[in-house]
């Protein structure tokens, strides 16, 4: 009896670091989106042979862009000027990818980066719309903007087609991330699965159409 009852004493302790693990879901997606999308804005500057401040300056415009629009839209505070560390990460990922040579990235690289960053972003776009108060429709709307609106601003700068022109599964598959994100959460998920399933769902989709190169049919 002694020994059950230090058990069940333990398990507060133990389940101390869990739910905090579980509370940081959000900020793990974030984080996430921005490293991944900061690493694909240096990549298109190095392969454009530009400097190292171009390389952060690429990074900077990927991995913000699209939350900026959103935190304009939803009336919160736009995050990466109210917190420093995305300025940082961005700068930080900047110059390492601008120091490695392009031959150490596969061919693949950007595509598949673009793709994680993309599936991070739109859930994690849909979740903060909706601890703003927007309405399950708006909130997945949010996320997708924020998941695309850095890789349009990203091949603009560079001088490239925006990816949403050349008939690709980009923005279904941000629609498909933030839609799952949404369902689930709204029917009563815990957030870390509805952010996981999301995440999962939208990266598998953007997989699955730069492998197999899947396309949506063009208007006749």
């Amino acid at each position: 009896m002694e020994h059950d009852r230090k058990s069940a004493s333990d398990l507060p302790a133990l389940m101390t670091p869990i739910t905090h693990a579980l509370s940081i879901a959000p900020m793990i997606a974030d984080l996430a989106g921005i490293t991944v999308f900061a690493a694909t804005g240096a990549m298109a500057a190095a392969r454009r042979h530009h400097d190292i401040v171009a390389a952060c300056f690429f990074a900077l415009i990927t991995a913000i862009g699209g939350g900026t629009v959103r935190d304009l839209l939803i009336g919160a505070p736009v995050f990466w000027m109210t917190d420093p560390l995305p300025t940082i990460v961005c700068t930080v990922v900047g110059i390492a990818v601008w120091l490695l040579p392009l031959d150490a990235w596969p061919a693949k690289a950007m595509e598949w980066l673009d793709a994680a960053g993309l599936a991070a972003y739109a859930v994690y776009g849909a979740a903060k719309a909706l601890a703003f108060g927007q309405q399950p429709l708006q909130a997945a709307a949010m996320g997708v903007v924020t998941a695309c609106v850095g890789g349009i601003v990203r091949d603009v700068v560079a001088g490239q087609p925006s990816i949403i022109l050349r008939n690709e599964l980009y923005v279904t598959a941000a629609i498909v991330a933030a839609a799952v994100f949404v369902v689930l959460d709204r029917t009563g998920f815990s957030m870390p699965v509805s952010i996981a399933a999301g995440f999962i769902a939208g990266f598998a989709l953007r997989g699955a159409a730069i492998r197999y190169h899947l396309r949506l049919p063009r208007h006749p």
